[in-house]
């Protein structure tokens, strides 16, 4: 029986509207004043095993106020093979990144699970997981430490959950 482990977490991640996949990089702005602020957690599980790391999880909306559209980058510390296959919705977004989109959330709530498989270049023992916000015209976070979320998964075999 495979042992289950929980990983440690720095802080939480918060989330802006952005439309699509394709323009991840050009949406990317800071905040405005009078802006809707919403808070975004993940909160799913990761394992990694011969430089294969599958990831799911569930994106929590802690409000105060509700994201007509989101998104989510996952940026690993080793470089991802060249060749990936993701779910739509997700796409590559340089040597180590993936940008996915989370889609509406409410108020207060949570949002459709994501999940994907990423093979890394060769078979390291460990990779860090940072789950980040992309923001754009809709709902910064002023609060910096809930920006962020890492996870360290070992190849263990064993999930890892945040």
């Amino acid at each position: 029986m495979r042992r289950m482990r929980v990983a440690g977490v720095c802080g939480a991640a918060v989330v802006a509207a952005v439309g699509g996949v394709a323009p991840y990089a050009a949406a990317v702005d800071g905040g405005a004043v009078g802006r809707p602020k919403a808070g975004l957690a993940y909160h799913g599980a990761a394992t990694l095993s011969g430089g294969r790391v599958h990831v799911r999880f569930t994106p929590h909306n802690h409000g105060p106020s509700a994201l007509p559209a989101s998104a989510v980058r996952l940026r690993w510390s080793e470089p991802l093979a060249e060749r990936q296959v993701l779910p739509d919705g997700c796409g590559r977004a340089g040597e180590r990144m993936v940008m996915c989109r989370v889609g509406p959330l409410g108020t207060v709530g949570a949002g459709q699970q994501i999940a994907l498989r990423v093979g890394l270049r060769g078979t390291p023992s460990e990779v860090l997981l940072e789950f980040g916000t992309v923001r754009s015209g809709g709902a910064p976070d002023d609060d910096r430490e809930r920006r962020r979320q890492r996870v360290l998964v070992l190849d263990t075999g064993d999930t890892y959950y945040f």
